[in-house]
């Protein structure tokens, strides 16, 4: 193995993180950390109706407010990754989680529509600082063997786990509290990971070139929000001028950004760490579920509560199904990982994900539960299961240490970015299957109800295909080395 750092300095020597006497309490502190950042994707889903009427939000804003936090936090992780590297994992975990406890405060407090989204740009932004330092304190603490695998299933099924989390979470302080609290939750736990992390975390950092890439940053950030609001606008029509415009220059400014990487000496996002065949497939199976899962349930929560008539409580309850099943699934999975390799449940994932997808596509406007909904859900946990328990794991597979913190972010960035354009995008397909409906029903009000559960059921079809997509990228480009997916980076902790 190569014994020098990218800038050509001798590596510093490997550190036996294995001595670590409280690894696995340092796992559930980073595992709360993870849990409050996906948590907050869809928590807020469930209060938007009651937040929609107190702020007197149009429709447009009430997407926004998911939008804009996945956008903030997917755009601006890379340059997380890279502070993390750079200025040091534990002292990034903790600056970003006091951000993020501040800017959930302010949310929480909101009185107008600009404050609230003000507050969740501003939490997505934090994110993006907490989430890659998170995973790079894991990648680093944790040593070859079973030990490492388990971490990063429990990391693994967080990520997958928490959004449904998030949802019953956010019925019950709606429903007993008020959509408030659906921010200033985070506020106590933050507290808790900062008190319990501080003694636990070992700091460590990159060595070598550390000069931060500031053109790669603002490059990337401007083009992936150009991307985001050129889907966003696709809503009002895909032929029109803004839409395409922000389309084709969302594009342009991205391939800008991979071309100045591939020539600046120490890039936000080295091309080294996308090329790589096997967690170029991570990071392309991130972005599909990421569009799938947040987009397909901001509509299933939206048909509980405006369709069905559900309480916030009871639409939270409603979705407990798929969280239970990420749960069963990622703990049969976590033994069964060593044995079956990583290849086979990201290939078979994404195909049982997609059939729940398509399950939920068959809702009507009765609503009979058992037989349209649950299991369509339990499908759609078994599947994300299947993924994200061995996501992680397969896109840090032999990184190299000075790369850890930004490879972490990838992986976060990729799932972020895949919601929000997946929320975007699926708003499109959701108003023109209304749209198409109405205009074929002759526009009558007591279709109204109909004209939403089509929109609804096109939106799943199209995340149902979404994730199908991620199957054969499973199949073709996951095949890690053993060695690879074992391999620690070697980091000399701080101090």
């Amino acid at each position: 193995m190569d014994r020098t750092t990218p800038s050509g300095l001798p590596r510093p020597a490997a550190v036996d993180h294995s001595a670590h006497p409280h690894r696995w309490l340092l796992l559930a502190v980073l595992a709360l950390a993870q849990l409050m950042v996906v948590l907050d994707g869809t928590i807020v889903n469930i209060a938007l109706p009651d937040a929609q009427r107190e702020l007197g939000m149009s429709d447009g804003d009430r997407t926004w407010v998911v939008t804009i936090y996945a956008l903030a936090f997917g755009s601006l992780l890379l340059l997380g990754g890279r502070i993390a590297d750079y200025w040091g994992r534990k002292r990034t975990f903790m600056v970003g989680m006091v951000g993020f406890a501040v800017a959930s405060a302010i949310g929480g407090f909101a009185e107008s529509t600009e404050m609230l989204l003000a507050a969740r740009g501003l939490q997505g932004a934090f994110a993006a600082l907490l989430a890659p330092a998170s995973l790079a304190i894991l990648t680093i603490t944790f040593p070859s063997g079973k030990d490492r695998i388990k971490a990063f299933a429990v990391y693994g099924a967080i990520g997958g786990g928490g959004a449904a989390i998030g949802l019953l979470l956010g019925g019950v302080l709606t429903q007993y509290a008020s959509w408030n609290w659906c921010l200033l939750v985070n506020v106590p736990i933050a507290i808790v990971a900062m008190a319990a992390g501080l003694p636990l975390i070992r700091e460590s950092k990159a060595h070598g070139n550390t000069r931060y890439d500031l053109p790669g940053a603002i490059l990337v950030v401007a083009g992936l929000a150009s991307l985001v609001y050129g889907f966003s606008e696709a809503e009002n029509g895909w032929a029109r001028f803004e839409t395409i415009a922000f389309l084709a220059a969302g594009v342009l400014i991205l391939a800008l950004f991979v071309f100045v990487e591939s020539r600046v000496s120490n890039p936000l996002l080295p091309l080294r760490v996308l090329t790589n065949k096997v967690r170029g497939g991570a990071f392309l199976t991130s972005t599909l579920t990421g569009a799938a899962l947040l987009g397909g349930i901001l509509f299933l929560i939206f048909y509980f509560q405006i369709v069905l008539g559900y309480s916030p409580l009871k639409s939270g309850l409603a979705s407990l199904p798929m969280t239970l099943a990420i749960m069963i699934g990622a703990a049969t999975l976590s033994n069964l990982l060593p044995r079956t390799g990583v290849r086979l449940p990201m290939t078979v994932g994404p195909v049982v994900g997609a059939a729940g997808l398509i399950w939920l596509s068959f809702i009507t406007v009765e609503g009979n539960y058992a037989l349209e909904v649950l299991p369509g859900l339990i499908l759609l946990g078994l599947g994300l299961a299947m993924i994200f328990v061995p996501l992680q794991n397969v896109a840090l597979a032999g990184i190299d240490e000075h790369d850890a913190g930004v490879a972490s972010a990838a992986v976060s960035a990729t799932q972020q970015i895949g919601g929000s354009i997946g929320t975007a995008l699926f708003t499109a397909v959701y108003t023109a299957g209304i749209t198409s409906y109405m205009s074929s029903n002759g526009g009558q009000p007591a279709a109204q109800l109909e004209g939403l559960v089509s929109g609804y059921s096109t939106a799943f079809i199209w995340a149902g295909v979404a994730l199908f997509l991620a199957a054969p990228i499973g199949y073709f480009m996951i095949r890690p080395s053993k060695e690879d997916l074992l391999k620690v980076p070697e980091v000399a902790p701080v101090g």
